[in-house]
């Protein structure tokens, strides 16, 4: 078992669950409701009945989707909440990707002024990422997670045969985040993960230790996003937007391919500004081809990357604020970016061959 930066447990657990059954059992909660979205409701939610019979669950079933995580979607869950008789002893089990938990953490924290809930990550991106760190919210007028609120978990169940019913583009996705763990932790951390190659036969459990010690030792120095846990948002500030962006598009991006792009231009930043050698910024960017291809930014409004940039969370006084590597394993947070550097980070992508 880990132990997270908010002191909640983070436990892997088998078919059977039995961690969480015990758990639900001790807690004796006035009734147990389950988001899922159609994804989850289809491949992991009668894996969770099986393992939970004996108990009543009231289901909550959205659309899969970045672009469902709005209010619209909340109202609806606060709605099933309130239908099904939901009080502050209810939980609430988030079985499902990054959207599911950050949503329905939101929602449960927000209901009646609180309630529990507990995370159970379908994907590789919440499991190493979106699952941990007590990070609440919802996208808001294009701004990703521009309403939230910090709010921690009772606990986090990982259940990593629920990897096995997932596309590889959305593997792939969660990678992103885990190269970002390597980029600012150390070379060696780095360089383990270059040896990924085969998809079908990774034996995850131990990347992802890996990335949640990486990700638990900075919250725990900094719950509450003021200072260090900035390092975490690498590749985030201009990936976000792209990301938002690219919903508008035939071919909306997943959240670490967005990020993955964002990994490239933040380097090629770095570069400009921290002194990060080419090398580096090469063998990240070849890297990240080889697993991720090259998306077409121009079927992107770019236009509009400045304005959404500067909603980003980590600006201040309109000075555009990033996180950028001196060297791999030296993250700077803080780093005040020009515009001028935003346009030329966004070209250097554009003309890669």
């Amino acid at each position: 078992m880990l132990s997270s930066s908010l002191e909640y447990p983070i436990s892997f657990v088998s078919a059977g669950f039995e961690p969480l059954r015990v758990h639900l059992l001790r807690q004796n909660y006035s009734s147990i409701f389950v988001l899922v979205d159609n994804h989850t409701q289809q491949h992991c939610l009668p894996i969770l009945e099986a393992a939970l019979q004996g108990f009543s669950l009231i289901i909550i079933a959205i659309e899969a989707g970045e672009q469902h995580k709005n209010l619209q979607t909340c109202q609806y869950i606060w709605s099933a909440f309130m239908q099904g008789q939901a009080d502050r002893k209810s939980v609430l089990l988030n079985l499902g990707g990054g959207v599911i938990g950050d949503m329905g953490g939101f929602c449960a924290s927000t209901f009646k002024r609180g309630m529990d809930f507990i995370q159970l990550p379908t994907t590789l991106l919440a499991q190493v990422d979106a699952s941990v760190g007590g990070k609440l919210g919802i996208d808001f007028e294009q701004v990703k997670n521009g309403i939230g609120l910090f709010g921690s978990p009772q606990a986090v169940f990982m259940f990593t045969d629920f990897l096995g019913t997932l596309p590889l583009m959305e593997i792939k996705s969660g990678f992103a985040e885990m190269l970002k763990h390597g980029l600012i932790d150390s070379l060696a951390h780095w360089q383990s993960l270059l040896l990924v190659s085969d998809w079908t036969s990774v034996q995850w459990q131990p990347l992802i230790e890996q990335s949640l010690q990486v990700k638990k030792q900075i919250v725990l120095q900094d719950p509450f996003e003021k200072n260090i846990r900035k390092s975490l948002n690498f590749g985030h500030t201009i990936g976000h937007v792209l990301e938002s962006l690219s919903w508008q598009t035939t071919q909306p991006l997943l959240h670490g391919h967005a990020i993955a792009i964002g990994l490239i231009i933040e380097c090629y930043w770095s570069t400009k500004l921290l002194e990060l050698p080419t090398a580096t910024l090469v063998a990240v960017r070849d890297y990240i081809l080889s697993v991720y291809g090259k998306y077409d930014l121009i079927q992107l409004d770019l236009q509009a990357v400045g304005n959404l940039i500067l909603q980003d969370k980590k600006n201040e006084n309109q000075i555009i604020k990033a996180t950028l590597l001196a060297k791999i394993g030296q993250a700077k947070i803080n780093i005040a970016i020009p515009s001028t550097l935003i346009k030329e980070g966004l070209d250097y992508y554009i003309n890669l061959k």
